[in-house]
This record gives C-alpha cells, sequence and structure tokens, in this order.
C-alpha cells in the first residue's frame, strides 16, 4: 500500500507491505523499516526487498526531495521525519534497516528514544557527528562541480570513489546516482542535521548487525570499523564485493544481515 505521509510541513511517499501471505514462524511481529542512502532513493532497496517481505511486514519510504517525495519547503530533521512514518503505520516498534544516510537516521532515532527501536542493520551506515566519515577532499571536489553546474562530473565522482566495486558501464548504480543528485541541492538549504551520535554510540542497547564494504572509500571503511567497536555486541559482517551500494552488489547478504538483526530482536537483548 502506498501512501503520501504527512512530516512537519511536508510530506513523504511510503510504501507498507503488509503482514506476509505465508503465516510461517517470521510472520507478523514487529515491521521492519528500510531507510535508503544519499546516493539512491528506497528504490536502491529493490534487489533485497523480495527476501525480506516473504517473512515480514516491510515499511519504506524516500525521504524528501528523493524519489516520490516533494521536496522540502522548511526546515526538517530526519530523525522526526521517522518519528512521522512509524506514527502513521501504528508501528510503536520496529527493528531499522538503514543504509548510510539512512543508517545514521536509524542510529539517532534508537539514541533518542530507545523503546521504539527492537534491533538496528546498518549497511555501510553514516552517522552524526562522525568527521572522518567522507574524505574531505571528496566534499571539496563535489562542491566545486556544483558550483559549476556540472552533474555529469559529480557522478563520475561518486562512480569513481563510492562505486568502485562496480565494472563496465555499471548502468544500475549510475541511475541512482543521478537521479539523487537533484535532491542534495534542493534538501540542502533546509536540512537540520541530528545532534552528534558517534560519542554515544556505547549507549546502544539493541541488537545490532553493521555490513561494510570492502571497496568502500577508506574513510567509511574506517569509521564502519570504528563504529562496529563502540556499539556492544554489534556483530560486523564485511562484504569483498561490496562498495557504498551493497543492496545492489550483494543482495542476498544484505537481506541475511537484516534477517538477522530481526531475528535477534526476539532475544533477550531485543527484549530490553
Amino acid at each position: 500500500m502506498d501512501a503520501m505521509v504527512s512530516v512537519k510541513d511536508g510530506e513523504v511517499w511510503a510504501h507498507d507491505s503488509g503482514e506476509p501471505d505465508a503465516g510461517g514462524p517470521d510472520s507478523g511481529g514487529l515491521p521492519l523499516v528500510l531507510l535508503h542512502p544519499g546516493v539512491g532513493d528506497s528504490r536502491v532497496w529493490d534487489p533485497v526487498l523480495p527476501h525480506l517481505t516473504e517473512r515480514h511486514r516491510v515499511i519504506r519510504y524516500d525521504a524528501r526531495g528523493y524519489g516520490r517525495s516533494p521536496a522540502p519547503t522548511a526546515p526538517y530533521s530526519l530523525v522526526e521525519d521517522l518519528i512521522a512514518v512509524l506514527d502513521h503505520f501504528g508501528a510503536a516498534r520496529a527493528v531499522l534497516a538503514g543504509s548510510s544516510m539512512g543508517g545514521a537516521t536509524a542510529i539517532s532515532l534508537a539514541l533518542r528514544d530507545p523503546a521504539r527501536v527492537a534491533a538496528l542493520a546498518l549497511v555501510v551506515p553514516g552517522v552524526t557527528g562522525a568527521e572522518d566519515l567522507v574524505s574531505r577532499d571528496f566534499t571539496a571536489e563535489v562542491g566545486k562541480l556544483a558550483e559549476a553546474g556540472d552533474v555529469d562530473g559529480i557522478v563520475a565522482l561518486v562512480m569513481r570513489t563510492s562505486a568502485a566495486a562496480g565494472t563496465g558501464a555499471d548502468l544500475e548504480v549510475e541511475a541512482h546516482v543521478r537521479s539523487v543528485i537533484p535532491a542534495w541541492f534542493a534538501v540542502h538549504p533546509y536540512h537540520v542535521p541530528d545532534p552528534p551520535a558517534f560519542d554515544r554510540l556505547g549507549e546502544l542497547d539493541v541488537p545490532c548487525v553493521l555490513v561494510l564494504g570492502e571497496r568502500d572509500q577508506p574513510e567509511v571503511v574506517r569509521t564502519n570499523e570504528a563504529m562496529a567497536r563502540r556499539i556492544p555486541g554489534c556483530r560486523l559482517v564485511r562484504l569483498a564485493h561490496s562498495d557504498h551500494f551493497p543492496t545492489v552488489r550483494e543482495p542476498s547478504a544484505v537481506a541475511e544481515a537484516v534477517l538477522e538483526a530481526h531475528a535477534a530482536a526476539g532475544g533477550p537483548a531485543g527484549q530490553r
């Protein structure tokens, strides 16, 4: 079921798969919420989705300005929008699977309102408050290309750095990147960063699986390793053939990690 969800001073597109048709032992229960990265909208989860919906209710949405969601027209917070989506679908508590930007949002909610998060599946996650997450050279180069209006140059830069595991034309990943660049410019004046979380990762008290791509930017790999060390009980999964797009490169492995986190939500740690 598709829906336009009201958020503060705006709305976002969302989809709720509903409960699985096959009433197996894993059906029903805690919903699974998918949060997309800044280098793609919710469609980046498409290769993983069939592995998840056959066992769980899955909710996903496009952040403001991405995919089918209108661009923001007023200041907004990603974590507050996530709360609005959960409330809309009556999800008092959920398992969160977040990729990159979505991972940062998932962590922010787990720290802000622990009772609402049963487990975390973090895929090449971002985190607020980590200075080494993105190369300063990369950020500076994106700024120069943006000032010049060189969209092709930005796409080429992202493909060279964050999509290094690709071979040949790599049209699927390039399409994801190209589709979100307008969102980067549309949200920049309005996005209010959520509070720093990197130094608070030790406070997390939920089951957590963190997936990193071995061929991601070195700064991202180092930060993901540090995050896994700081999060109590976090299991680190290394994907040798992935960069910043594991949902495209190794969807089955990503699905396994997400399902592992969901299964752990039913254990003692997930019941706290």
